[in-house]
């Protein structure tokens, strides 16, 4: 099937496509700071340029957009209906790229949490997010995803090992 675009306006669409400082991650930092905690953002030092870094806690933090990264059983990982071939092979290198990240952070020592954009949403849901991100902070558990399961925000951990 072809694209429903030309090739121009599908381009000048795609680069207006953020990386970094999303309205997910816009949300999930004023609200962490809110809780006080302190970070960096998009450190070039650290493989994979995490989202946010929190020194104080040897943590790292990934905001991921559930379509880019393909969010298992999520509403918003919609696989388009053009080029399928190649979207699933984006898909797919995206996640094995985020597998890399991860094991590289985490063999550097570093802990690694991954809040998924579906998590943040609905405000009742930043929340809970928040609070379970700070209680991981505090633990020593390695790893943490956040994401939603079933309408209800589920939590993870040790997810790569």
């Amino acid at each position: 099937m072809a694209d429903i675009v030309d090739r121009k306006t599908r381009s000048r669409m795609m680069s207006g496509i953020k990386s970094k400082n999303t309205r997910p991650e816009l949300v999930l930092r004023q609200a962490l700071h809110a809780q006080g905690c302190r970070y960096r953002l998009h450190s070039r030092k650290l493989h994979g340029k995490p989202d946010l870094i929190l020194p104080k806690y040897h943590a790292v933090i990934f905001v991921h957009g559930c379509f880019w990264h393909h969010h298992k059983d999520c509403r918003y990982a919609t696989i388009p209906a053009t080029r399928t071939e190649f979207w699933l092979k984006k898909f797919e290198a995206n996640t094995v790229r985020d597998t890399t990240v991860n094991s590289t952070l985490l063999e550097a020592g570093w802990r690694v949490a991954i809040i998924w954009e579906c998590t943040l949403r609905k405000s009742e849901n930043i929340t809970i997010t928040v609070s379970l991100l700070t209680e991981w902070l505090r633990s020593s558990s390695a790893t943490l995803e956040i994401g939603i399961s079933e309408s209800k925000v589920n939590a993870k951990n040790n997810l790569f090992k």
